[in-house]
């Protein structure tokens, strides 16, 4: 993607990564009331499900009883990312908006590449390819062991999705997976212990998000 400083608007690109219980909700709820008390123009979004094409991709990726073939599963996310960056995304990058992401190309390397185990570098160039090439600016990876992500969601006390009612040998890839981009890519990552206070981070987050903004 062409960099933020050579962007029409110059917006900003922040993606919220990590295992399902990690508190990326939270996370980014928290960085768009800043932002927006700061006099920001935010648009916050997810993948999948960031636009009606996406909610119906969602539907199937995650709720579809019975199996879906790992490869069919990669393209079904590609697809939505394809729609979702061309039609809400870079749009909004455009105008000078703040995109805040929950969930972006590296959920599906970690989750169809390490988690079903298909070639990660695949996995990832479709989906680079799928949306243009285009990177975040920023990716919160809210890092959390898999047991204590379970047991946040046990928590919860709501029906767990596909992926989330996966075994745990598919998280401990997932994981592992997320801390091998991060390490490869440490200048678009923050990595944040995800067991500390939300005050605590999300006032890194916007440390490392503030810079951006001048």
């Amino acid at each position: 993607m062409i960099p933020r400083q050579a962007r029409d608007g110059a917006g900003v690109w922040v993606t919220f990564e990590g295992g399902d219980g990690s508190g990326k909700t939270t996370q980014a709820a928290l960085l768009e009331q800043w932002l927006e008390a700061s006099g920001r123009s935010v648009v916050r979004t997810r993948e999948p499900g960031g636009t009606d094409v996406g909610a119906l991709v969602r539907d199937i990726v995650l709720h579809h009883r019975g199996d879906i073939a790992p490869r069919a599963e990669a393209l079904l996310y590609a697809a939505d990312r394809a729609h979702h960056v061309e039609t809400l995304v870079r749009p909004a990058l455009e105008r000078g908006d703040v995109v805040i992401q929950d969930r972006y190309l590296d959920s599906s390397v970690a989750y169809q590449g390490a988690g079903r185990v298909l070639d990660a570098g695949e996995v990832r160039n479709l989906s680079l390819w799928a949306a243009g090439g285009a990177l975040p600016d920023v990716t919160v990876l809210l890092d959390l062991d898999p047991q204590q992500a379970r047991a946040r969601l046990d928590a919860a006390d709501k029906p767990f999705d596909r992926l989330e009612a996966e075994r745990a040998d598919f998280h401990a890839r997932v994981r592992a997976a997320y801390l091998e981009l991060a390490a490869a890519d440490p200048a678009r990552f923050l990595v944040l212990d995800a067991t500390r206070p939300a005050a605590e981070l999300a006032a890194a987050v916007r440390a490392r998000v503030e810079p951006l903004l001048a």
